[in-house]
């Protein structure tokens, strides 16, 4: 591969797949409550390529939002636009056709319904990485954003969106996603700081452990309520209680708030959601 083409790959950080996992495991969630069940292939291919895509346009127009504040944070200053290898208008044109391809991936739905979601789902993706200049909590709108994907799962398979479940499913993973990205703000605490920019972990400052625990703590009540209301069995709930477990972890590795302990927890934050996934998938295998 070119050096031109790696820089591309790296802005879209395709070398860092966490936050495909992590705007994956929500999208699926939605699927298999919405289908009761596998959706069929068509979906879940087009889904799970969607995730990757707009994850990666996310990725481009994050880094062209804090090109100016990159090169000062040491963890982010050799990212490829911070580090001059990549132009701004490269990246704003990659972010411009990875959503074209996107959107080419919906229309083999042929579902208008799907299509008229994905526009504010889009809105938000370009919006969030704006938001450190302006509110307290931008970890609020990447929890929107990471969320959208679930009324557009349930409007792929069902005739209308259904509010009883996704919207539980919705404040859930909004929870959640503030939730683990806090332990991520917690990593640059200094440097944001130091550089003017916002986030939950200035906004929560030494109670940001505890404001973790709450969140995660209500978005497993969510989600149990939501197996309760379902019917869902004990695959299920085996799932929740190995992501509380994961939860009560996270907590004791950052019981020092050491930047490394955050920057872990945060990667841990992928099996949360990939356990509640297995259990809800296995639920379905075994009723059916």
């Amino acid at each position: 591969m070119s050096p031109k083409l790696t820089d591309y790959a790296r802005l879209m950080r395709l070398d860092r797949p966490i936050g495909i996992y992590l705007l994956l495991w929500p999208t699926l969630w939605a699927l298999w409550f919405a289908a009761g069940g596998p959706p069929s292939l068509r979906v879940f291919v087009v889904f799970v390529l969607g995730t990757v895509l707009m994850r990666s346009a996310g990725c481009a127009i994050n880094d062209y939002a804090d090109k100016d504040f990159d090169p000062h944070v040491a963890r982010t200053r050799e990212r490829p636009l911070a580090a001059g290898r990549v132009r701004p208008r490269e990246a704003l044109a990659l972010f411009a056709w990875v959503c074209l391809v996107a959107l080419a991936l919906l229309l083999s739905l042929r579902n208008l319904q799907v299509v008229l979601w994905s526009v504010p789902a889009v809105i938000l993706a370009a919006a969030y990485p704006f938001m450190k200049r302006w509110i307290s909590i931008p970890q609020a709108v990447l929890g929107l954003a990471f969320s959208w994907g679930i009324p557009m799962a349930f409007a792929a398979v069902r005739p209308e969106v259904d509010w009883a479940l996704a919207l539980p499913l919705m404040v859930a993973n909004i929870a959640w996603v503030i939730a683990y990205d806090t332990w991520y703000a917690m990593v640059d605490l200094e440097d944001d700081i130091k550089i003017g920019v916002k986030s939950s972990a200035i906004l929560f400052g030494r109670h940001a452990r505890l404001v973790i625990a709450l969140l995660q703590g209500g978005a497993l009540l969510l989600l149990i309520q939501l197996g309760l209301n379902t019917g869902r069995g004990v695959f299920y709930e085996a799932g929740i209680a190995v992501a509380a477990m994961l939860a009560v972890y996270q907590q004791w590795i950052t019981r020092g708030r050491e930047p490394a302990r955050c920057f872990q927890a945060f990667l841990n934050n992928h099996w949360f959601g990939a356990a509640i996934f297995i259990g809800l998938a296995l639920d379905y295998v075994q009723r059916a």
